[in-house]
């Protein structure tokens, strides 16, 4: 740029302490870095370059809170000496940087973008997407609450006593959301989706209650009623021999159990009749969605 044919005798010696500063930088020595880089913007306090070297030794030092200052000294600089958009976004870049190190995931988000605004890199945009990703999951931790968990569920379950099981899955559903790790609020809402006709959705929630806990009885039952009812009878037997391993005397997983060996030995009538003896498979199939598929 011209701006190079044109240097005064202090901004020529600025750049010569910036060329000594960056060899002390190299080197790992960090103090002496900062001599130079201070002594350049003694000499020439608009190069925004100078501002960027010392707050890239503050981070290298550990010295967030002295990094951040420096990069927002540069930006100001920056802007007033209309200086190239790739410095100034390197500025708010080491912003994000120094508040990721610090853990603290929005303010360095807020940075990134802005750097995202005065030029676009792919690799600020990877981890702005990273960011959000830990926003999420420190928000979804936050929410956890144990004791609304259950409230929750208790309004659920009285929707459901009611027949109201699209509004009972919207409390199931914040019950789950409370608190994630408890079983039974899989379990609840897979047998809203079994009445809704949603099998897919019921047997993915019960499929969860027993991953959480291998051991919760009712979410085998309820799987190997779903699969049942869907005529899916060998992986309905596997179901209700995983409920009989826990309580071989469990009567809902001895009857499934049994119309289902009868069904893979007998006509698809025969099947159908055993079906039908069971009340919550009963409705599985009068569903006429169901119907369609099946």
């Amino acid at each position: 740029s011209c701006k190079q044919y044109f240097l005064t005798p202090q901004q020529k010696q600025a750049r010569e302490e910036k060329e000594l500063g960056n060899t002390a930088y190299k080197k790992k020595d960090f103090d002496a870095a900062l001599q130079h880089y201070n002594k350049a913007v003694e000499l020439d306090p608009s190069e925004i370059t100078y501002l960027n070297n010392i707050s890239a030794v503050h981070f290298e030092q550990k010295e967030y809170q002295k990094c951040i200052e420096q990069c927002e000294k540069a930006v100001e600089v920056g802007r007033e000496n209309r200086a190239d958009y790739k410095l100034i976004a390197k500025a708010f870049s080491r912003i994000g940087n120094c508040y990721r190190r610090l853990e603290e995931w929005k303010k360095a988000k807020v940075f990134y973008e802005k750097s995202m605004s005065e030029h676009r890199t792919p690799e600020v945009k990877t981890v702005i997407s990273e960011l959000e990703k830990k926003i999420k999951e420190e928000e979804r931790k936050a929410y956890v609450d144990p004791a609304k968990a259950e409230e929750a569920k208790e309004k659920g379950n009285d929707l459901f006593k009611k027949g109201d099981y699209a509004e009972a899955v919207k409390y199931y559903t914040e019950a789950i959301n409370r608190n994630p790790d408890d079983p039974k609020y899989y379990s609840n809402r897979a047998a809203c989706y079994t009445k809704l006709a949603a099998f897919d959705l019921g047997l993915k929630d019960c499929d969860e209650c027993v991953r959480l806990d291998p051991k919760f009885i009712k979410g085998w039952v309820r799987k190997g009623k779903i699969l049942q009812g869907m005529q899916q009878q060998s992986k309905a037997i596997t179901a209700y021999q995983k409920a009989l391993e826990i309580d071989p005397n469990n009567e809902e997983a001895l009857s499934g159990y049994r119309s289902c060996s009868v069904a893979a030995n007998s006509n698809p009538e025969e099947v159908r009749k055993r079906a039908m003896g069971d009340p919550e498979v009963q409705a599985i199939l009068r569903d006429p969605a169901m119907r369609l598929i099946l």
